[in-house]
């Protein structure tokens, strides 16, 4: 046979007869008696140090024999050939742990070419989202690195059964990473939800990435708390009852996260604000649409097609204004007036009546108000050699009639919203007549086309009505000015 060293069970028995002579050699260093522990001695002096090396050296503990029996197999083979137990336990592991990563390997290669490949076909062939939406988010991809994480929690510690420790150091690892996939799992699967919801016409304009948001900062705690009594060995009571102690300073450090969560559940409910809205906000330089609202912040594209994001928590904290009112009407707001030269104004001669009375759309006012003013100049026998007695229609009054009339026939404005055509108070600029009414569309060219088509019209037919528009002194007038000035 052939000289072999101690098997694990002799150094253990040496281990344990070197402890009594230690305390033997204690004694004698008490009592005076000498002679057990001297380098003079050499088995007792390798005993006792080969027990003080194992029993600093944790790493190499062989007091329990391996309970796997594939372990066992190939260490007796590398012990066959030769190998010191140390070296073979060594041999051993690496063995298995080459065998282990070309498992996963071909695995994870199945997983790739072949599960991956035949999921894409299958969402490519239906009709429903949610599959479509579960490969977009990598679900797959998560649930085949959780099945690979969870083999290599069971495999490895099987391949390290010679080393207890570093099984035990393994194993912690392992179960954070363990932690740390399904953490990534589940947040797939939650992002799954919020495009299903998205797609949804009920959750459409709901701040749905709020919600999300807070589940995901429960789940990053509970992964936290799970991961710390992992680490520690504790209970995660006892971590959750140390953090009552510091909630005062968790409230300060998750201020804003707090008010943007109360924020966007108090918009939610009032329903103030959806994702798709067009919101204005001077103050923060907000005029656009809202394109998000998450936890923290308000995403929002301005017609320039520049990104503000503002604090969630400033849309109950501060004043702005909503178009959805107007886009669910389906009119857009026309306010804007023409101001006319007071100077103008003046009272119609009988020619020019008749001669206004050719433009079909005033023809029928005109008839009617002359019956009007002609039975009231009779009932009151007004003297009509001033034209201040009774009653008698001026050019500015023909005018806002006009302009009336020709907005009910425009078939672009909104017929069944406020329609009217009023006169402001006269100011340094002239008199403002105001036009007030609504487009039958809200799109933003379409409006700004139909406001300038009516005010070209007016622009240019004011001139029939014996009127002007108010405007400063240009350079022109300026130097007609300084010319009739020299003639003078």
């Amino acid at each position: 046979m052939r000289n072999r060293k101690f098997s694990p069970s002799g150094y253990l028995l040496i281990y344990k007869y070197t402890k009594k002579l230690i305390n033997k050699q204690t004694l004698s260093a008490k009592t005076g008696i000498k002679g057990y522990f001297s380098p003079q001695n050499p088995f007792l002096y390798f005993s006792v140090n080969l027990s003080v090396h194992m029993k600093n050296l944790d790493m190499l503990n062989f007091s329990e024999q391996p309970s796997s029996s594939i372990y066992q197999y190939i260490f007796d083979l590398f012990a066959k050939l030769g190998l010191p137990d140390q070296q073979a336990h060594i041999a051993t592991a690496v063995g298995l742990l080459f065998a282990f990563a070309m498992l996963l390997y071909a695995f994870d290669y199945i997983m790739r070419n072949v599960f991956y490949s035949a999921l894409n076909k299958i969402a490519r062939r239906t009709s429903t989202q949610w599959d479509d939406f579960l490969l977009k988010n990598k679900v797959h991809v998560q649930v085949s690195r959780t099945i690979l994480v969870l083999l290599t929690r069971q495999l490895l510690p099987m391949i390290f059964l010679g080393f207890p420790v570093l099984t035990a150091t393994l194993a912690k690892l392992l179960d954070l990473v363990v932690l740390l996939i399904l953490y990534h799992l589940v947040n797939s699967l939650l992002k799954t939800c919020r495009d299903i919801f998205r797609s949804s016409n009920a959750f459409k304009d709901k701040p749905i990435d709020s919600y999300l948001q807070v589940v995901q900062i429960f789940l990053i705690f509970v992964i936290g708390t799970l991961a710390v009594s992992l680490l520690t060995g504790n209970s995660p009571w006892s971590f959750l009852v140390s953090l009552g102690a510091a909630s005062a300073i968790l409230m300060l450090v998750f201020k804003d996260t707090i008010l943007g969560f109360v924020a966007s559940i108090q918009v939610s409910a009032n329903d103030s604000v959806r994702v798709g809205d067009w919101i204005e906000m001077p103050k923060y330089g907000v005029d656009g649409d809202v394109l998000q609202i998450n936890l923290n912040n308000v995403r929002i594209q301005n017609w320039d097609k520049t990104i503000v994001t503002i604090p969630t928590y400033t849309l109950l904290s501060d004043s702005f204004k909503n178009y959805r009112g107007m886009q669910e009407t389906g009119g857009r707001r026309i306010k804007r007036a023409l101001n006319i030269k007071m100077s103008s104004v003046r009272y119609l001669s009988e020619a020019e009546i008749t001669a206004l009375k050719k433009i079909m759309l005033l023809a029928p006012y005109i008839e009617k108000r002359e019956r009007e003013i002609a039975d009231y100049n009779k009932t009151w026998h007004t003297d009509s050699s001033s034209p201040v007695n009774g009653r008698r229609m001026t050019n500015i009054g023909l005018f806002r009639a006009y302009i009336l009339a020709y907005a009910k026939h425009n078939p672009n404005i909104h017929q069944e919203l406020t329609l009217l055509v009023r006169q402001l108070a006269p100011s340094e600029y002239g008199i403002p007549l105001e036009l007030y009414m609504f487009t039958k569309g809200t799109q933003w060219v379409y409006f700004e086309d139909t406001m300038a088509d009516i005010f070209d019209h007016l622009l240019a037919a004011i001139k029939h009505f014996h009127l002007q528009v108010f405007e400063l002194p240009a350079s022109d007038d300026l130097r007609l000015l300084g010319a009739l000035d020299a003639r003078s």
